[in-house]
């Protein structure tokens, strides 16, 4: 899946044309605010636009100030009330406040700087943009913010004027097996914002029939996760019930830094599962990582209400950790 939020790469494409780029970025909400903090919209020289602020309802005011903020080369705070008409008119229940900053690439962030966030996010790689406003200072980080990463959550940081950008690269769901689950499974995936992937060698389970609009492999799961990758935004269930099939991909998994693994099978199926490992030579710790019986125990009878207890295991464990 392609990056539907590439307002970063916008800005630097406009920049690097010559027409000069502004990024604003929502740092700060209070009430019933549009759009959440981090939400950006790059603006050209010219007036061009990609992406949002505001949901439309402050969009012109931000504009003309990233105009004048380009030909001055200056960084500028701005600070909107979202009146209740305003807020209704963009489909809110009552108004609110937003805090944006605006900042002309080049003269206020570095062009380096943005190329360097710009590949980070082509890489898959999960990258913080830090502003310390008090400093007049801004970098990348890679290594902090845990929590922030794991909620996509951006902001300022408690008690200071140091703004955290969380840039995530987007949702992923890997599953090996295309049964009656996962045709139940994939669209719910997409709903929940990720781009999911089908693994079976069995080309007739495996159809552009069944998936449609779904990237499908029938390469052997091992060959076809390492095609993929396994990073700390992609999820993996396994739902063949088959050890020839979700093995070998499962033991991709659990030397990867994927969030999520999951497999299909009872409490007897998981166990045999767990001494196959084991000889294989896996470590308690490591075999730990999957979750088996797969989903949340809600009493789900039938694929779609498993494909429901899937999808709030995954969040759930992308969200606050894995709370076993």
């Amino acid at each position: 899946m392609d990056r539907v939020d590439a307002i970063p790469e916008q800005a630097l494409a406009w920049h690097r044309a010559g027409d000069g780029a502004v990024l604003a970025t929502v740092v700060e909400t209070w009430g019933s605010a549009p759009r959440r903090v981090g939400s950006q919209l790059a603006i050209s020289g010219s007036g061009m636009i990609e992406g949002s602020v505001s949901g439309g309802c402050v969009e012109g005011a931000v504009i003309v100030e990233a105009l004048e903020a380009l030909e001055a080369g200056e960084l500028r705070e701005l600070e909107f009330g979202v009146s209740d008409d305003d807020a209704f008119a963009v489909g809110l229940a009552c108004g609110g406040t937003i805090r944006v900053l605006v900042e002309p690439v080049g003269d206020v962030l570095p062009e380096l700087l943005l190329e360097d966030l710009v590949k980070a996010r082509a890489a898959r790689e999960p990258v913080a943009y830090v502003v310390d406003l008090d400093r007049s200072d801004r970098w990348l980080d890679r290594q902090g913010f845990a929590d922030r990463f794991r909620m996509d959550r951006s902001g300022f940081e408690p008690d200071s004027r140091v703004f955290v950008g969380i840039h995530n690269p987007p949702l992923r769901l890997i599953v090996v097996g295309a049964v009656h689950i996962a045709q139940a499974l994939l669209p719910m995936a997409r709903i929940a914002g990720y781009d999911p992937s089908v693994i079976d060698p069995r080309e007739t389970f495996a159809s552009p029939e069944r998936f449609p609009d779904t990237r499908l492999l029938h390469d052997w799961p091992d060959e076809a996760v390492e095609t993929l990758g396994l990073d700390t935004r992609t999820a993996l269930v396994l739902l063949t019930h088959d050890p020839k099939l979700d093995d070998p991909a499962l033991e991709k998994a659990l030397r990867s830094g994927c969030f999520y693994i999951g497999a299909l099978g009872s409490t007897r199926t998981h166990a045999k599962r767990v001494t196959r490992l084991t000889e294989a030579g896996f470590t308690e710790a490591e075999i730990a990582r999957i979750h088996a019986p797969i989903g949340l125990d809600i009493g789900a009878a039938g694929p779609s209400e498993i494909a429901v207890s899937i999808i709030a295991q995954m969040t759930q464990v992308l969200r606050r950790g894995d709370l076993r």
